[in-house]
Order: C-alpha cells, then sequence, then structure tokens
C-alpha cells in the first residue's frame, strides 16, 4: 500500500504544526510531526485501523478516521492499494462542520 496526501490534507497538517510550534515550541511540534508519521505508518500497514468515520456515513466512499496525540483527527479513504488522507483537523473545533467542507 502507498500513501498520499491530498494537498488539502497536508496544509491542514501543517497548519497544525505551525499552531503547535508557536504555541508550544519547535521540541512539541517536532514529536507532533513524530506521530504523524508513525501513524501514517501504522495505517500504511493495516489501513482499516482506523473505524469508518460516522461523519461521513452518507457518502459513498468510505472515510476512515484515527486520533493523534488526543487532538487531531486523520481522515482517510482506501482505492486500490493507496490510502488517500483527505483531511486533518483539530478535533476542538466543530467536526460537522469540518465534515462539510470536505463533502463539498
Amino acid at each position: 500500500m502507498k500513501i498520499e496526501w491530498t494537498s488539502n490534507a497536508d496544509r491542514q497538517m501543517y497548519q497544525i504544526a505551525e499552531y503547535i510550534f508557536k504555541k508550544f515550541g519547535a521540541k512539541r511540534r517536532k514529536e507532533f510531526l513524530r506521530e504523524v508519521r508513525h501513524t501514517t505508518n501504522l495505517i500504511k500497514q493495516s489501513p482499516n485501523i482506523g473505524p469508518i468515520d460516522p461523519l461521513f456515513e452518507d457518502c459513498s466512499i468510505d472515510y476512515r478516521s484515527v486520533i493523534i496525540n488526543g487532538l487531531n483527527k486523520m481522515i482517510y479513504r482506501i482505492d486500490g492499494d493507496t490510502i488517500y488522507i483527505t483531511a486533518f483537523w483539530d478535533t476542538r473545533r466543530e467536526p460537522n462542520n469540518q465534515a462539510e467542507v470536505m463533502k463539498k
């Protein structure tokens, strides 16, 4: 399996990393990025590790999600031998609004 990040998910993840850097410093940002890489590797090895996300149950595509560091959600879908990371957001924000933006 291979992993591909959408430009949207990539941008969202780096915005969160930048926020962490400004609030908590370089060490914490590095830890966060390490957690993202680790989780991505876990998904690559076991693509169904994340449950189907209920925010997207009305979609024709199964979107799965995993929580990173307790505060961020990585949304992904599987298509053949490729795993697409489609969104990445802070779980403290309104999830329905974020899901609606992604569905458009």
